[in-house]
Protein backbone atom coordinates (compact mmCIF):
# COMPACT_ATOMS: atom_id res chain seq x y z
CA UNK A 1 0.00 0.00 0.00
CA UNK A 2 1.35 3.66 -0.80
CA UNK A 3 0.33 6.88 0.15
CA UNK A 4 0.01 8.03 -3.68
CA UNK A 5 -3.53 5.62 -3.15
CA UNK A 6 -4.66 8.59 -1.49
CA UNK A 7 -3.70 11.04 -3.88
CA UNK A 8 -5.74 12.84 -6.81
CA UNK A 9 -3.88 12.15 -10.24
CA UNK A 10 -4.16 15.92 -11.40
CA UNK A 11 -1.13 16.99 -8.39
CA UNK A 12 1.83 16.12 -10.69
CA UNK A 13 2.30 20.05 -11.31
CA UNK A 14 1.33 21.00 -7.57
CA UNK A 15 3.75 18.69 -6.35
CA UNK A 16 6.74 21.04 -7.94
CA UNK A 17 5.02 24.20 -7.44
CA UNK A 18 5.09 23.15 -3.60
CA UNK A 19 8.87 21.99 -3.41
CA UNK A 20 11.32 23.59 -1.57
CA UNK A 21 12.44 27.23 -3.94
CA UNK A 22 15.69 25.27 -4.52
CA UNK A 23 13.93 22.53 -6.81
CA UNK A 24 11.93 25.19 -8.43
CA UNK A 25 12.30 25.62 -11.64
CA UNK A 26 12.97 28.94 -13.08
CA UNK A 27 13.99 30.25 -16.97
CA UNK A 28 17.49 28.49 -17.62
CA UNK A 29 17.53 26.35 -14.76
CA UNK A 30 18.43 22.56 -15.38
CA UNK A 31 15.22 19.96 -14.64
CA UNK A 32 15.33 18.46 -11.48
CA UNK A 33 16.78 15.56 -11.25
CA UNK A 34 14.50 12.32 -10.82
CA UNK A 35 15.86 11.55 -7.69
CA UNK A 36 14.78 15.20 -6.43
CA UNK A 37 11.10 14.54 -7.89
CA UNK A 38 11.04 11.99 -6.07
CA UNK A 39 11.62 13.69 -2.94
CA UNK A 40 9.61 16.20 -3.50
CA UNK A 41 6.34 13.51 -4.51
CA UNK A 42 7.28 12.22 -0.95
CA UNK A 43 7.21 15.22 0.68
CA UNK A 44 4.43 16.22 -0.96
CA UNK A 45 2.69 12.83 0.00
CA UNK A 46 3.82 13.45 3.63
CA UNK A 47 1.56 17.02 3.69
CA UNK A 48 -1.29 15.67 2.07
CA UNK A 49 -1.61 12.56 4.38
CA UNK A 50 -1.14 14.76 7.47
CA UNK A 51 -3.12 17.20 6.32
CA UNK A 52 -6.38 17.05 9.07
CA UNK A 53 -4.98 14.75 12.32
CA UNK A 54 -8.38 15.13 14.13
CA UNK A 55 -10.09 12.28 11.31
CA UNK A 56 -8.87 9.32 9.60
CA UNK A 57 -7.32 9.68 6.10
CA UNK A 58 -8.05 6.88 2.86
CA UNK A 59 -4.56 5.75 3.73
CA UNK A 60 -5.72 4.88 6.60
CA UNK A 61 -9.06 3.31 5.97
CA UNK A 62 -7.51 1.30 3.28
CA UNK A 63 -4.94 -0.06 5.94
CA UNK A 64 -7.79 -0.58 8.81
CA UNK A 65 -9.43 -2.63 5.99
CA UNK A 66 -6.11 -4.80 5.67
CA UNK A 67 -5.91 -5.00 9.75
CA UNK A 68 -9.26 -6.48 10.01
CA UNK A 69 -8.60 -8.62 6.91
CA UNK A 70 -5.31 -10.39 8.24
CA UNK A 71 -7.66 -10.68 11.78
CA UNK A 72 -10.13 -12.50 10.21
CA UNK A 73 -7.76 -15.61 9.03
CA UNK A 74 -5.66 -15.13 12.23
CA UNK A 75 -6.40 -17.80 14.38
CA UNK A 76 -9.38 -20.91 15.93
CA UNK A 77 -12.44 -18.94 17.17
CA UNK A 78 -12.18 -20.87 21.15
CA UNK A 79 -9.31 -18.56 22.11
CA UNK A 80 -10.20 -16.00 25.08
CA UNK A 81 -8.29 -12.93 23.48
CA UNK A 82 -9.86 -11.10 20.25
CA UNK A 83 -8.53 -11.67 17.07
CA UNK A 84 -6.81 -8.06 16.65
CA UNK A 85 -4.82 -7.26 13.42
CA UNK A 86 -2.62 -3.87 12.80
CA UNK A 87 -1.02 -2.03 9.92
CA UNK A 88 2.17 0.37 10.74
CA UNK A 89 2.57 3.53 8.09
CA UNK A 90 5.36 5.52 8.06
CA UNK A 91 5.08 9.07 7.90
CA UNK A 92 4.68 9.25 4.18
CA UNK A 93 1.72 6.90 4.26
CA UNK A 94 3.37 4.01 3.23
CA UNK A 95 2.73 0.47 4.64
CA UNK A 96 6.18 -0.20 6.74
CA UNK A 97 5.13 -2.93 9.15
CA UNK A 98 1.89 -5.85 9.74
CA UNK A 99 1.01 -7.54 12.54
CA UNK A 100 -1.76 -9.92 13.73
CA UNK A 101 -2.70 -11.57 17.71
CA UNK A 102 -2.34 -15.11 17.37
CA UNK A 103 -3.73 -15.65 20.84
CA UNK A 104 -3.26 -15.88 24.29
CA UNK A 105 0.50 -15.20 25.72
CA UNK A 106 1.48 -14.60 22.22
CA UNK A 107 2.64 -10.48 21.55
CA UNK A 108 -0.23 -8.60 20.69
CA UNK A 109 -0.37 -6.98 16.94
CA UNK A 110 0.52 -3.52 17.80
CA UNK A 111 3.65 -4.93 18.88
CA UNK A 112 4.32 -7.88 15.76
CA UNK A 113 3.69 -4.75 13.73
CA UNK A 114 6.23 -2.97 15.19
CA UNK A 115 8.76 -6.14 15.07
CA UNK A 116 7.78 -6.67 10.84
CA UNK A 117 8.71 -3.21 10.78
CA UNK A 118 12.49 -3.67 12.23
CA UNK A 119 12.80 -6.67 10.60
CA UNK A 120 12.48 -5.08 7.62
CA UNK A 121 15.05 -2.43 8.48
CA UNK A 122 12.02 0.13 8.51
CA UNK A 123 12.50 3.34 11.39
CA UNK A 124 9.35 3.42 13.36
CA UNK A 125 9.68 6.96 14.84
CA UNK A 126 6.99 9.22 13.85
CA UNK A 127 5.01 6.61 12.18
CA UNK A 128 1.12 5.70 13.12
CA UNK A 129 -0.52 2.46 13.87
CA UNK A 130 -3.55 1.51 12.54
CA UNK A 131 -5.06 -1.55 14.63
CA UNK A 132 -8.44 -2.85 15.05
CA UNK A 133 -8.96 -2.50 18.88
CA UNK A 134 -7.85 -0.01 21.37
CA UNK A 135 -4.39 -0.72 22.22
CA UNK A 136 -4.21 -2.21 25.98
CA UNK A 137 -3.08 -0.56 28.98
CA UNK A 138 -2.84 -3.13 31.50
CA UNK A 139 -0.50 -5.99 32.13
CA UNK A 140 -2.01 -9.36 31.83
CA UNK A 141 0.39 -12.52 29.99
CA UNK A 142 1.92 -9.40 28.15
CA UNK A 143 2.70 -5.78 28.68
CA UNK A 144 0.50 -2.61 27.84
CA UNK A 145 0.53 -1.95 24.06
CA UNK A 146 0.33 1.63 24.90
CA UNK A 147 3.72 1.70 26.65
CA UNK A 148 5.06 -0.57 23.49
CA UNK A 149 4.31 2.23 21.17
CA UNK A 150 5.24 4.97 23.38
CA UNK A 151 8.72 3.45 23.40
CA UNK A 152 8.64 2.80 19.93
CA UNK A 153 7.90 6.42 18.88
CA UNK A 154 4.77 6.19 17.57
CA UNK A 155 3.25 9.11 16.54
CA UNK A 156 -0.34 8.65 15.70
CA UNK A 157 -3.03 5.99 16.60
CA UNK A 158 -5.51 5.28 14.45
CA UNK A 159 -7.83 2.32 16.11
CA UNK A 160 -11.34 0.33 15.37
CA UNK A 161 -13.35 -0.55 18.25
CA UNK A 162 -12.91 0.55 21.21
CA UNK A 163 -11.66 -1.71 23.83
CA UNK A 164 -14.72 -3.28 25.98
CA UNK A 165 -13.47 -5.09 28.82
CA UNK A 166 -12.63 -3.11 31.64
CA UNK A 167 -9.44 -4.31 32.64
CA UNK A 168 -7.47 -3.79 30.11
CA UNK A 169 -9.45 0.04 28.59
CA UNK A 170 -8.19 3.33 28.41
CA UNK A 171 -5.20 3.03 26.26
CA UNK A 172 -6.40 5.65 23.65
CA UNK A 173 -6.18 8.19 27.09
CA UNK A 174 -3.17 7.17 27.64
CA UNK A 175 -1.74 7.92 24.46
CA UNK A 176 -3.48 11.25 24.31
CA UNK A 177 -1.89 11.88 27.39
CA UNK A 178 1.47 11.42 26.28
CA UNK A 179 0.90 13.55 23.04
CA UNK A 180 0.07 10.85 20.42
CA UNK A 181 -2.64 11.95 17.96
CA UNK A 182 -5.43 9.21 18.65
CA UNK A 183 -8.57 8.75 16.31
CA UNK A 184 -10.98 6.09 17.51
CA UNK A 185 -14.29 4.45 15.80
CA UNK A 186 -12.64 3.97 12.59
CA UNK A 187 -14.78 0.82 10.89
CA UNK A 188 -16.40 0.22 14.16
CA UNK A 189 -18.57 -2.21 12.76
CA UNK A 190 -16.14 -4.37 10.88
CA UNK A 191 -13.81 -4.29 14.33
CA UNK A 192 -16.82 -5.50 16.26
CA UNK A 193 -17.69 -8.32 13.69
CA UNK A 194 -14.23 -9.46 14.31
CA UNK A 195 -15.28 -10.38 17.65
CA UNK A 196 -18.89 -11.15 18.15
CA UNK A 197 -18.72 -13.55 21.37
CA UNK A 198 -15.68 -11.98 22.61
CA UNK A 199 -17.65 -8.41 23.07
CA UNK A 200 -20.50 -9.67 24.07
CA UNK A 201 -18.42 -11.25 27.05
CA UNK A 202 -16.19 -8.24 27.85
CA UNK A 203 -19.58 -6.46 28.20
CA UNK A 204 -22.00 -7.97 29.68
CA UNK A 205 -18.85 -10.32 31.80
CA UNK A 206 -20.40 -13.44 31.36
CA UNK A 207 -20.05 -15.81 28.11
CA UNK A 208 -22.52 -15.83 25.29
CA UNK A 209 -25.08 -18.87 25.21
CA UNK A 210 -26.60 -20.94 22.22
CA UNK A 211 -28.61 -23.55 22.28
CA UNK A 212 -28.20 -26.25 20.07
CA UNK A 213 -31.47 -28.61 20.32
CA UNK A 214 -32.28 -31.61 17.96
CA UNK A 215 -36.15 -32.89 17.80
CA UNK A 216 -38.75 -33.93 15.83
CA UNK A 217 -41.43 -31.54 14.35
CA UNK A 218 -43.40 -31.82 17.59
CA UNK A 219 -41.10 -31.38 20.18
CA UNK A 220 -39.61 -34.27 20.71
CA UNK A 221 -35.94 -35.09 21.93
CA UNK A 222 -36.45 -38.76 22.44
CA UNK A 223 -39.46 -41.58 22.35
CA UNK A 224 -41.30 -42.80 24.97
CA UNK A 225 -38.90 -45.56 25.65
CA UNK A 226 -36.14 -42.87 26.02
CA UNK A 227 -34.41 -43.48 22.75
CA UNK A 228 -33.22 -40.69 21.15
CA UNK A 229 -30.45 -42.30 18.47
CA UNK A 230 -30.93 -40.67 16.17
CA UNK A 231 -33.30 -38.07 15.43
CA UNK A 232 -31.57 -36.32 13.25
CA UNK A 233 -29.71 -37.31 10.25
CA UNK A 234 -25.62 -37.74 9.53
CA UNK A 235 -25.01 -34.63 7.91
CA UNK A 236 -27.11 -32.65 10.88
CA UNK A 237 -25.29 -34.35 13.62
CA UNK A 238 -21.73 -33.48 11.26
CA UNK A 239 -23.92 -29.99 11.41
CA UNK A 240 -23.45 -29.60 15.18
CA UNK A 241 -19.83 -30.95 14.74
CA UNK A 242 -18.99 -27.43 13.07
CA UNK A 243 -20.93 -25.15 15.92
CA UNK A 244 -19.11 -27.24 18.69
CA UNK A 245 -15.85 -25.98 16.62
CA UNK A 246 -17.09 -22.10 17.37
CA UNK A 247 -17.40 -22.59 20.64
CA UNK A 248 -15.35 -22.88 23.82
CA UNK A 249 -17.02 -24.53 26.13
CA UNK A 250 -20.25 -27.59 26.01
CA UNK A 251 -22.19 -27.40 28.57
CA UNK A 252 -24.95 -30.70 29.83
CA UNK A 253 -26.32 -31.22 32.91
CA UNK A 254 -25.35 -34.29 35.04
CA UNK A 255 -28.93 -35.67 34.30
CA UNK A 256 -27.45 -35.80 29.94
CA UNK A 257 -24.48 -37.33 31.42
CA UNK A 258 -26.45 -40.09 34.01
CA UNK A 259 -29.02 -40.60 30.54
CA UNK A 260 -26.87 -40.50 27.53
CA UNK A 261 -23.37 -41.17 28.60
CA UNK A 262 -22.04 -38.42 25.77
CA UNK A 263 -18.43 -37.84 25.13
CA UNK A 264 -18.89 -34.13 24.00
CA UNK A 265 -15.93 -34.45 21.84
CA UNK A 266 -15.09 -32.63 18.54
CA UNK A 267 -14.24 -35.02 16.00
CA UNK A 268 -12.66 -34.91 12.64
CA UNK A 269 -14.09 -35.97 9.18
CA UNK A 270 -12.80 -39.80 9.85
CA UNK A 271 -14.87 -39.47 12.89
CA UNK A 272 -12.34 -39.78 15.34
CA UNK A 273 -11.65 -36.90 17.99
CA UNK A 274 -9.44 -34.04 17.39
CA UNK A 275 -6.09 -34.14 19.94
CA UNK A 276 -7.24 -32.84 23.38
CA UNK A 277 -5.64 -29.81 22.84
CA UNK A 278 -7.92 -28.90 20.14
CA UNK A 279 -11.17 -29.78 22.43
CA UNK A 280 -13.58 -27.14 23.42
CA UNK A 281 -13.91 -27.56 27.66
CA UNK A 282 -16.48 -30.22 28.69
CA UNK A 283 -18.68 -28.89 31.50
CA UNK A 284 -21.25 -30.77 33.56
CA UNK A 285 -23.49 -28.45 35.68
CA UNK A 286 -25.47 -30.28 38.65
CA UNK A 287 -25.14 -31.10 42.24
CA UNK A 288 -25.82 -34.95 41.47
CA UNK A 289 -22.90 -37.10 42.14
CA UNK A 290 -21.71 -39.11 38.99
CA UNK A 291 -19.48 -41.77 38.21
CA UNK A 292 -15.59 -40.70 37.36
CA UNK A 293 -16.65 -43.84 34.54
CA UNK A 294 -18.98 -41.86 32.07
CA UNK A 295 -17.15 -40.99 28.81
CA UNK A 296 -17.22 -37.03 29.65
CA UNK A 297 -14.53 -37.61 32.19
CA UNK A 298 -11.82 -39.20 30.11
CA UNK A 299 -8.65 -37.81 29.00
CA UNK A 300 -10.12 -37.16 25.33
CA UNK A 301 -10.71 -33.44 26.33
CA UNK A 302 -10.65 -31.22 29.76
CA UNK A 303 -14.08 -31.19 32.33
CA UNK A 304 -14.83 -28.94 34.42
CA UNK A 305 -17.25 -29.96 37.16
CA UNK A 306 -20.21 -26.78 38.08
CA UNK A 307 -21.68 -27.75 41.02
CA UNK A 308 -24.45 -25.72 40.96
CA UNK A 309 -28.37 -25.55 39.62
CA UNK A 310 -27.61 -21.54 38.81
CA UNK A 311 -27.23 -21.07 35.40
CA UNK A 312 -26.06 -17.60 36.39
CA UNK A 313 -23.60 -19.36 38.60
CA UNK A 314 -22.79 -21.49 35.84
CA UNK A 315 -21.80 -18.49 33.40
CA UNK A 316 -19.73 -16.28 36.04
CA UNK A 317 -17.31 -19.64 36.99
CA UNK A 318 -17.07 -20.51 33.54
CA UNK A 319 -16.31 -16.54 32.63
CA UNK A 320 -13.59 -16.59 35.17
CA UNK A 321 -12.06 -19.81 33.56
CA UNK A 322 -12.08 -17.39 30.40
CA UNK A 323 -14.86 -18.88 28.34
CA UNK A 324 -16.38 -16.34 26.06
CA UNK A 325 -19.28 -18.75 23.92
CA UNK A 326 -21.15 -21.76 25.14
CA UNK A 327 -22.85 -24.12 23.46
CA UNK A 328 -25.48 -25.35 25.68
CA UNK A 329 -26.18 -28.98 24.71
CA UNK A 330 -28.09 -30.40 28.29
CA UNK A 331 -31.51 -31.85 28.66
CA UNK A 332 -35.09 -30.06 28.95
CA UNK A 333 -34.34 -29.33 32.76
CA UNK A 334 -31.27 -27.45 32.04
CA UNK A 335 -32.73 -25.57 29.05
CA UNK A 336 -35.48 -24.58 30.66
CA UNK A 337 -33.25 -23.04 33.60
CA UNK A 338 -31.33 -21.36 31.41
CA UNK A 339 -34.78 -20.11 29.66
CA UNK A 340 -36.44 -19.15 33.12
CA UNK A 341 -33.02 -17.00 33.94
CA UNK A 342 -33.14 -15.10 30.94
CA UNK A 343 -29.91 -16.49 29.83
CA UNK A 344 -30.32 -17.78 26.29
CA UNK A 345 -28.55 -15.73 23.46
CA UNK A 346 -28.96 -17.79 20.51
CA UNK A 347 -30.98 -21.20 19.52
CA UNK A 348 -29.45 -22.98 16.59
CA UNK A 349 -32.77 -26.14 15.99
CA UNK A 350 -32.09 -29.35 14.08
CA UNK A 351 -35.70 -30.32 13.15
CA UNK A 352 -36.10 -33.68 12.15
CA UNK A 353 -38.87 -35.09 9.75
CA UNK A 354 -40.42 -37.14 12.40
CA UNK A 355 -43.53 -37.14 14.47
CA UNK A 356 -43.30 -38.80 18.19
CA UNK A 357 -46.69 -37.85 20.05
CA UNK A 358 -45.11 -38.37 23.11
CA UNK A 359 -41.60 -39.06 25.18
CA UNK A 360 -39.59 -36.24 26.26
CA UNK A 361 -39.95 -33.09 25.01
CA UNK A 362 -36.63 -30.66 24.47
CA UNK A 363 -37.57 -28.10 26.69
CA UNK A 364 -38.69 -28.26 30.10
CA UNK A 365 -41.48 -26.33 32.40
CA UNK A 366 -40.94 -22.88 31.40
CA UNK A 367 -43.65 -21.41 34.10
CA UNK A 368 -45.79 -20.23 30.85
CA UNK A 369 -49.57 -20.36 31.53
CA UNK A 370 -50.88 -18.16 28.92
CA UNK A 371 -49.53 -17.80 25.20
CA UNK A 372 -48.69 -13.72 25.69
CA UNK A 373 -45.85 -14.81 28.58
CA UNK A 374 -44.53 -17.32 25.56
CA UNK A 375 -40.36 -16.09 24.98
CA UNK A 376 -40.73 -14.89 20.95
CA UNK A 377 -38.00 -15.70 18.68
CA UNK A 378 -36.47 -13.44 15.93
CA UNK A 379 -35.55 -16.07 13.02
CA UNK A 380 -32.02 -15.51 11.55
CA UNK A 381 -31.49 -18.14 9.27
CA UNK A 382 -32.74 -21.63 7.48
CA UNK A 383 -31.30 -24.07 6.42
CA UNK A 384 -31.90 -27.93 4.65
CA UNK A 385 -29.31 -30.33 5.95
CA UNK A 386 -29.75 -33.60 4.80
CA UNK A 387 -33.65 -34.57 5.59
CA UNK A 388 -33.54 -32.29 8.51
CA UNK A 389 -33.88 -28.67 8.70
CA UNK A 390 -31.53 -26.51 10.67
CA UNK A 391 -32.93 -23.08 12.50
CA UNK A 392 -31.04 -20.51 13.56
CA UNK A 393 -33.29 -18.04 16.23
CA UNK A 394 -32.22 -15.37 18.64
CA UNK A 395 -34.47 -13.98 21.72
CA UNK A 396 -36.51 -10.95 20.77
CA UNK A 397 -35.66 -7.61 21.99
CA UNK A 398 -37.89 -5.28 22.68
CA UNK A 399 -38.87 -1.97 20.84
CA UNK A 400 -36.92 0.63 22.43
CA UNK A 401 -33.59 -2.01 21.54
CA UNK A 402 -35.02 -2.33 17.72
CA UNK A 403 -35.38 1.35 17.40
CA UNK A 404 -31.98 1.95 18.78
CA UNK A 405 -30.70 -0.15 15.79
Amino acid sequence: MHADSARSPDRAGTRLSQAPESLRRREGDVVPSRAQQMAVSTAAAASTYAADRSRPTPTEIAAMREAAAMARGSRLDRDPNPRVGAVLLSAAGQVIGRGVHRGAGSPHAEVEAIADAHRHGSGVEGSTLVVTLEPCHHHGRTGPCVDALLGAGVERVVFGQPDPNPVAAGGAVALADAGVAVVGGVLVKAAEALNPYWTFAMRERRPFVTWKLAGTLDGRSAAADSTSKWITGPQARADVQRLRAQCDVVLVGTGTVVADDPALTLRGPDGEPLPALEQPLRAVMGLREIDARHQVFDEQAQTLRLRTREPATALEQLFAAESRHVLLEGGPTLAAAFWRAGLVDEVVAYVAPMILGSGAACVGDLGIRTLADAPRLTLRDVARIGADVRLTLAPSRDAAEEEAD
